[in-house]
């Protein structure tokens, strides 16, 4: 028996051994293999300890970002629900407490619960903007330190029931409401006309109604009806007062008629009269004086005033 070994020594790279062990008998003849290569395959050396080092950095960021992770998710109160107050329903998003917002909220709907109000703050002013599909602004809603302001085609204020109170457009003001209550004591000014079936002063207190630099006018298709329950009914001018009727007439219904300013109309001769009784009497032009009274009409005798 024969017993051989064949060392293979290789440039360049890690000496390899083989060790072949044959079998040979008287008679046989077996021949003898080729020698072979064998190259080595993987990373020794320098290039290994490398790969090493790099796989252990990965672990230790690994770590790190999952620690991370849960230091984040612990802190923001993750949960399958939602994060912290935030909670994602079915119907929306529900935030408990107070939250800040740093920009513009879109929202569809905003509401509180049931059993709290809802309160806006901010430090500047609160403004609640509607667009319409092309992302246009159609209506803004303004909070500010010292001003409310809204712009928009209308403003409308309705009650619980659906009535309108007031409403707003570039035409018209609507008080949809029974009685309008105006408490400043310098009253209400308008600078042009107002439509109102009645206009009426708390009972403790005068109506006055006041043109300081124009003219004052009260309409109405039926008529106009002024009544003082239990004062008096005053009516002022610096110049002239006129009561006019178109088709009827003017009608001065009472026990007694003063006219304290009315002249005294004088004679053709001036002569002088005592007498405390006198009667009115009418120019043709409208113009009111009095004439002493006699046991018959003394006008004509006192009609020097109506030349």
């Amino acid at each position: 028996m024969n017993l051989q070994s064949d060392t293979i020594s290789l440039t360049g790279h890690q000496q390899m051994v083989r060790e072949q062990y044959t079998t040979t008998t008287e008679g046989t003849s077996i021949e003898r293999p080729d020698r072979q290569y064998v190259y080595s395959i993987g990373i020794y050396g320098w290039r290994k300890r490398c790969l090493y080092l790099f796989v252990l950095l990965l672990l230790i960021i690994l770590v790190v970002n999952f620690a991370l992770t849960i230091w984040i998710l612990k802190v923001m109160w993750f949960s399958p629900t939602g994060m912290g107050h935030l909670r994602v329903t079915s119907e929306g998003l529900r935030l408990e407490g107070e939250s800040e917002f740093l920009y513009p909220l879109y929202a569809k709907e905003i509401r509180s619960r049931l059993d709290n109000s809802l309160h806006l703050h901010s430090s500047q002013n609160v403004t609640v903007n509607a667009r319409n599909s092309e992302g246009e602004i159609t209506g803004r809603l303004t909070v500010g330190p010292g001003l409310v302001e809204t712009h928009g085609q209308q403003f409308q204020i309705n009650s619980d029931k659906g009535k309108m109170l007031f409403s707003v457009d570039e035409k018209e003001v609507l008080v949809g409401t029974d009685k309008l209550v105006v408490t400043g004591p310098e009253g209400a000014l308008f600078e042009h006309s107002v439509e109102t079936p009645l206009v009426r002063a708390d009972s403790s207190k005068q109506l006055r109604l006041e043109s300081p630099t124009r003219s004052l006018s009260m309409d109405a298709p039926k008529g106009v009806y002024i009544k003082a329950q239990t004062g008096e009914i005053e009516a002022m001018s610096r110049r002239d007062i006129k009561l006019h009727s178109s088709d009827g007439m003017v009608v001065l219904d009472a026990e007694k008629i003063f006219l304290p300013k009315l002249p005294q109309g004088t004679k053709t001769n001036s002569a002088d009269s005592a007498q405390e009784l006198y009667e009115i009497c009418v120019c043709p032009d409208g113009k009111l004086y009095l004439s002493v009274a006699a046991s018959k009409s003394t006008c004509r005798e006192y009609s020097r005033d109506c030349q």
